[in-house]
């Protein structure tokens, strides 16, 4: 397999490097109005706690501490009622009132958002179009309010609370702690530049891949992928056949090494969101993350080594052994100490549960606050030569948000729909939620097709919540939960690789890669020269070992 042959249709890409080149260049713009709106935020939200608004609802700390929700889900069983009342009170996405499912027409923006995403930057009339991040909010809000409008005036229990309970539960509840997590790792870890020639070796490009896949998991895909791609580039700037270099760097750092953490990659946040410890990941995907992220690194070294290296031109190699810097990392501080603190104020600041060791809940959005204020501090004590040197700006993350505020108001009704009816849709084993969730993650985006899939799991378990049952995995039915939480983690974060659009990383990286002159393969050229071939059989031999 060559490069040559990989980027025969190249010149026909969708994705071409050019196009989104307006947008990324216009890094060293001024933080002041960041920093001002965080600042106006922490004011707020001091006067909001003093005033008591951000205490966490005494019913919902009773019910955490206590179990009472799961008592009265019991106490519904036992007179025959529990089915429908667990899929309707799942469904409405508000624990204390059970509202009827909406109609399956209401599921058509959602549809329609989701294939917006894959197919709008593959089409001639519509790729320049949808480089603009006010185009892609215009469609998102457009569809989202189409979404409002159902629950307004169409749903059966039709109305302003109607509406207004799914703009609770889509942006306050989950949009908002979702997108501020994406915003500081992406912010803070732009503030830190790796930069340096080393000699291209086969095994340094492996140790860049280790490297970055284990930070992946704790500084989110978005920041590794960030930080190290363009020293990565610059280290193979002197070598040809870059190509295959850059598209493992999609499938480990990008993707593949977020598994351990919550903040590693988007769909798992969203389940730490749904109660899932912070710590679950770690303990139960460690095996298969090692697996697949060893295999991967393990195929490029062997791919590079025995093949590209050996074919690039003595000339080439010469020089890039003689034109070397020495590694150096600059902007590391503070901006490391406040990547910690982020990981730190997700772990221990969900309004959920109980500060370690104490009775006290965090405020109500303290978390987020923290991280926001961490971002101000990144911007304010940080060097901003160091982000100039980065090229950063704040175009990727504003697409993301851009994108996401439609995207969680219009999934509401599959939501409810699959809460209600999952049980009945014959996904019920392990595979069948790997290969469901992973197929979709790899064509749509992985991270609402996560929680659709986790809503299926959790409406499957009569009497108790799928959280719940993680923490009993010795019984019977908590090892079913576990398994198929194992299956819709690894679907969700390992397929997500297989496309371009799979997650937002990996178009970002492509982007970058082109802008630096690497040739990469066109949407389809990646997907049947690399993802197919290589990625799916690690795929299928990770779920032969853990899913059976």
């Amino acid at each position: 397999m060559s490069d040559a042959i990989i980027n025969s249709d190249h010149s026909e890409s969708a994705f071409s490097g050019t196009s989104m080149s307006h947008d990324h260049h216009h890094e060293g713009g001024s933080d002041r109005p960041v920093l001002i709106a965080i600042g106006v935020i922490l004011v707020a939200f001091i006067l909001a706690t003093l005033a008591g608004w951000t205490q966490p609802t005494v019913a919902h700390v009773a019910a955490e501490a206590h179990g009472e929700a799961v008592h009265a889900e019991a106490a519904h069983a036992e007179h025959g009622e529990e089915a429908a009342s667990h899929g309707e009170e799942h469904a409405s996405g508000d624990h204390g009132h059970a509202h009827p499912a909406p109609h399956p027409l209401a599921v058509i923006p959602f549809i329609a958002l989701l294939g917006a995403i894959a197919v709008f930057p593959l089409l001639g009339f519509t790729a320049h179009w949808w480089e603009s991040n006010k185009n892609r909010f215009l469609v998102a809000v457009i569809l989202a309010g189409v979404t409002l409008l159902y629950y307004l005036i169409l749903y059966v229990e039709a109305g302003f609370g109607a509406a207004l309970s799914r703009v609770d539960h889509a942006i306050l509840k989950e949009y908002i702690p979702f997108i501020v997590l994406l915003f500081s790792l992406y912010v803070i870890s732009g503030g830190i530049r790796i930069e340096g020639d080393m000699a291209a070796h086969p095994s340094t490009n492996a140790i860049f891949l280790a490297v970055g896949g284990a930070l992946a998991s704790f500084i989110g895909t978005t920041g590794a992928a960030m930080l190290l791609v363009r020293p990565l580039i610059e280290t193979n700037k002197e070598r040809k056949y870059v190509q295959h270099t850059v598209v493992f760097f999609i499938f480990v750092v990008c993707n593949c090494g977020g598994l351990l953490l919550p903040i590693g990659d988007p769909p798992l946040f969203l389940g730490y969101l749904e109660g899932v410890d912070f710590l679950w990941t770690l303990r139960e995907l460690w095996m298969p993350w090692l697996m697949v992220n060893g295999l991967l690194i393990a195929m490029f070294y062997a791919v590079d080594k025995f093949y590209y290296y050996p074919h690039e031109a003595k000339s080439d190699i010469a020089k890039d052994e003689t034109q070397t810097t020495p590694l150096r990392i600059r902007g590391l501080m503070p901006n490391a100490l406040l990547l910690v603190g982020v990981i730190l104020s997700v772990a221990l600041l969900d309004p959920q549960k109980p500060f370690p060791g104490t009775d006290w809940h965090p405020y109500v959005y303290l978390r987020e606050v923290v991280q926001l204020a961490l971002v101000g501090l990144s911007l304010a004590l940080g060097s901003k030569a160091v982000r100039t040197d980065n090229k950063f700006n704040y175009h990727a993350i504003v697409e993301v948000a851009a994108l996401f505020v439609g995207i969680f108001i219009c999934m509401q009704p599959a939501l409810e729909l699959l809460n209600l009816h999952g049980p009945d849709l014959g996904i019920d084993t392990p595979m069948k939620f790997f290969w469901i969730t992973g197929s979709l993650s790899a064509v749509l985006d992985n991270a609402p097709t996560y929680l659709v899939f986790f809503r299926t799991a959790d409406a499957q378990h009569v009497g108790e919540r799928l959280v719940d049952l993680l923490h009993h995995s010795g019984s019977p039915d908590g090892a079913a939960a576990t398994m198929k939480l194992m299956a819709i983690s690894l679907g969700a974060v390992f397929m997500g690789a297989m496309t371009y659009i799979g997650n937002g990383p990996n178009f970002m990286v492509r982007a970058i890669a082109e802008e630096s002159g690497v040739r990469m393969p066109s949407f389809f050229g990646y997907v049947l020269f690399y993802s197919l071939p290589i990625l799916l059989p690690v795929m299928i031999l990770m779920a032969l070992v853990f899913l059976r």
